[in-house]
C-alpha cells in the first residue's frame, strides 16, 4: 500500500506556510492587485521571519531554492525512511502550495526565495552555495526575439581577463526590480549554439545593467516583471554557474536541470490556487442550497455538484502529480519527464478550475465581491511561465518516446 500522507515535520512546515497565506497575503491581496507595482511593505515582516529561520536553522516558510542549504548540505529537516527521503523540494513545493493559496503574486514576491534562488540550489557549487546561498536571485531567461525556445539565447557572456562581460536584453524577468541578484542565461560562444548557453549570477547594482521597464499585467499584480538591459555588464569571472566548459555532446543539459526544481514549484503554486478557487466555490455552491454529496453518483446530482466534483478530481491528479516530481528530485532520481508532467497537468488544471469557478458562481464570481475573478486572473500565467503547455507537452512527448529534440520539434 501507498502512504500518501505528508509526514509530520512537512506538515508542520506546510501549517505554518498556511498561516502566513491566511493572516499575511490573504488580508492584503486585493489590494496589491490594484496597486499594481506598488511595493508590498507586509512582506519586509516575511523577509525578517525568513531570515531569523534560516539563521537558526530552521525550514523555510516558503521558497524556490530546492534541495540544498546555504552550506551545500542537504536540508536539516529532511526526512528519511526506509530510504526515502522528503527534503528540500518537497519542503518548497508545499510551502509554494500553501502561500500560493494566500496570493501567487505575493508568494513571488517574497524576499529572498525567487526563482533564481532554485537555478543557484541546482547547479552551483558548494563555493558559490555559501556566496550566493543568502540572495533574493531573480531569473532571466526569455528575451524580446523568443519565448519558449530556450536554446535561442543571443544574450553574450564574453571572458574578458578575470571578469565576463554581458550584452543583451532579457523580458519578463519575476522580482527583476526588487531581487538583489539575477540569474542570467547567456552564450559565451554563439557559434557552438545550445551547448555554450550558461547561467550567470548577476548583483542587480552592477555597473551596466539597467531595469528599463516594468510590464503591465493581468494576472499576479503585486510581483513585478521587469525588462532588463545589460550593456558591457561586468561580473566577477567565477559568478558562472557550473562549469565554464562548453560540452557539446552534453548540450545544456545544467541549465536546463534548473527547470527541474522549478516546475514542480510552479505546478505547486497552480494547485494552492486551484484549491482556494475550489474551497470559494464550494461555499458558494452551499450557500445557494447546492449540495455536494460523495455518496451519489455525479449524474444523479445537481449539474454544479457533478462539476464541482469533476474539478476536484482533476485538481487531485495534478496535486499527487506535483508530489511525485517533487519527491524524485529529493530522491535524486531523474524527473525531467515527471517535471513536465506535473506542469503540464497543474497548469491547464489551474486555468480551467479558476475560471469554470468565476462561471458556476454567476455574478459573485465576475465581481471583485470575491477574490475569485483574481485567481482566474492570476492563474494564466502558471500555465505560461516556466515553460508553456504546449513546450510541456512536447518535452513529455520526446521523453516517452525517446526521441530528441531535432527528431520531434
Amino acid at each position: 500500500m501507498i502512504n500518501l500522507e505528508l509526514p509530520k515535520k512537512l506538515r508542520a512546515s506546510a501549517n505554518q506556510a498556511h498561516q502566513v497565506a491566511q493572516e499575511i497575503f490573504r488580508p492584503v491581496s486585493r489590494k496589491y492587485d490594484l496597486a499594481e507595482h506598488e511595493y508590498p511593505v507586509e512582506l519586509d515582516t516575511m523577509a525578517a521571519m525568513v531570515e531569523g529561520l534560516s539563521d537558526s536553522g530552521t525550514e523555510q516558510i516558503s521558497g524556490a531554492t530546492g534541495g540544498r542549504s546555504a552550506d551545500g548540505e542537504k536540508d536539516a529537516h529532511a526526512t528519511e525512511l526506509l530510504g526515502n527521503t522528503n527534503g528540500g523540494n518537497m519542503s518548497a513545493l508545499m510551502n509554494a502550495l500553501e502561500t500560493s493559496w494566500g496570493d501567487v503574486g505575493l508568494m513571488l514576491s517574497i524576499p529572498y526565495q525567487g526563482l533564481g534562488n532554485a537555478a543557484i540550489a541546482a547547479v552551483a557549487t558548494d563555493e558559490q552555495l555559501k556566496r550566493f546561498g543568502k540572495v533574493w536571485a531573480a531569473m532571466a531567461i526569455t528575451e524580446p526575439s523568443f519565448g519558449s525556445d530556450s536554446a535561442a539565447v543571443t544574450a553574450t557572456a564574453t571572458l574578458d581577463g578575470d571578469e565576463w562581460v554581458l550584452n543583451g536584453t532579457k523580458i519578463f524577468v519575476t522580482a527583476g526590480s526588487r531581487a538583489t541578484h539575477i540569474v542570467v542565461w547567456a552564450s559565451v560562444d554563439r557559434s557552438k549554439g545550445r551547448a555554450a548557453i550558461k547561467s550567470f549570477v548577476v548583483p542587480r547594482d552592477a555597473k551596466g545593467l539597467t531595469v528599463s521597464r516594468l510590464e503591465h499585467k493581468l494576472g499576479i499584480k503585486a510581483s513585478d516583471t521587469a525588462e532588463i538591459r545589460f550593456e558591457d555588464c561586468r561580473i566577477p569571472k567565477d559568478n558562472i554557474l557550473g562549469s565554464p566548459e562548453v560540452n557539446v555532446e552534453k548540450g545544456f543539459a545544467g541549465v536546463m536541470q534548473t527547470f527541474d526544481n522549478t516546475r514542480p514549484l510552479v505546478a505547486g503554486m497552480a494547485v494552492g490556487v486551484g484549491r482556494a478557487a475550489l474551497e470559494e466555490l464550494r461555499k458558494v455552491l452551499t450557500d445557494a442550497g447546492i449540495e455536494i454529496s460523495y455518496d451519489k453518483p455525479a449524474n444523479n446530482q445537481h449539474a454544479a455538484a457533478a462539476e464541482f466534483l469533476r474539478l476536484e478530481a482533476d485538481w487531485e491528479s495534478a496535486y499527487l502529480l506535483s508530489l511525485r516530481a517533487a519527491w524524485m528530485a529529493d530522491n535524486k532520481k531523474p524527473n525531467s519527464l515527471e517535471a513536465s508532467m506535473s506542469k503540464a497537468k497543474a497548469g491547464r488544471m489551474g486555468t480551467d478550475v479558476t475560471l469554470k469557478a468565476v462561471e458556476l458562481a454567476g455574478a459573485t464570481g465576475y465581481s471583485q465581491r470575491t477574490l475569485l475573478e483574481k485567481w482566474g486572473r492570476d492563474s494564466k500565467i502558471l500555465d505560461i511561465f516556466e515553460g508553456t503547455q504546449q513546450i510541456q507537452q512536447l518535452i513529455v512527448a520526446r521523453r516517452v518516446l525517446g526521441l530528441s529534440s531535432d527528431k520531434l520539434k
